[in-house]
């Protein structure tokens, strides 16, 4: 299978709903393209794919594209083209999240946190100190007590209770 987002081949192709536009919206993409630590340039075929006749590749595009911190990104992300419904679905990403943080306030897919305390990662044979930062963390849809983000190269799922944003 080739990923639609960065066009790499046989890979595995995993569902991910798209949210804030027709119920059930979903894609499959790569797991490297579904994870908020791919590095930006990972997503370089972009400029190509980016023009599909898909609204929920071009929301999905439109979403990475804003959340990358480079020029090349935010050049791209000018170029886009969406209709008017489509913009709509793309600006529609669920921003009035019930996730957050230990001092209540709101957080989102992307942001950095900081853990509050030492945290027993269970399964993992470590513990997560207190003071690290959490980059690029990924809200957990179903149950907003929960986010995820990588500690020391691990995925963990973390209590948004014991974190704050940075």
């Amino acid at each position: 299978m080739t990923c639609p987002l960065c066009t790499t081949e046989n890979t595995l192709l995993i569902e991910t709903p798209v949210p804030g536009g027709p119920d059930g919206a979903s894609i499959e993409i790569c797991a490297a393209c579904a994870d908020p630590d791919t590095p930006p340039d990972h997503f370089r075929p972009l400029a190509s794919t980016m023009w599909s006749e898909d609204p929920a590749l071009q929301v999905l595009a439109a979403r990475i594209l804003k959340r990358l911190d480079t020029d090349w990104a935010r050049d791209l992300a000018e170029q886009l083209y969406l209709d008017d419904e489509t913009r709509a679905w793309a600006d529609n990403a669920p921003q009035g999240t019930e996730h957050k943080d230990s001092n209540g306030v709101p957080l989102a897919t992307g942001d950095t946190v900081v853990l509050i305390k030492d945290l027993n990662v269970k399964g993992a044979g470590f513990t997560a100190k207190r003071g690290t930062a959490v980059h690029r963390i990924s809200l957990v849809p179903d149950n907003p007590a929960h986010i995820e983000g990588r500690v020391e190269g691990q995925r963990i799922v973390i209590l948004t209770e014991f974190v704050k944003k940075r």
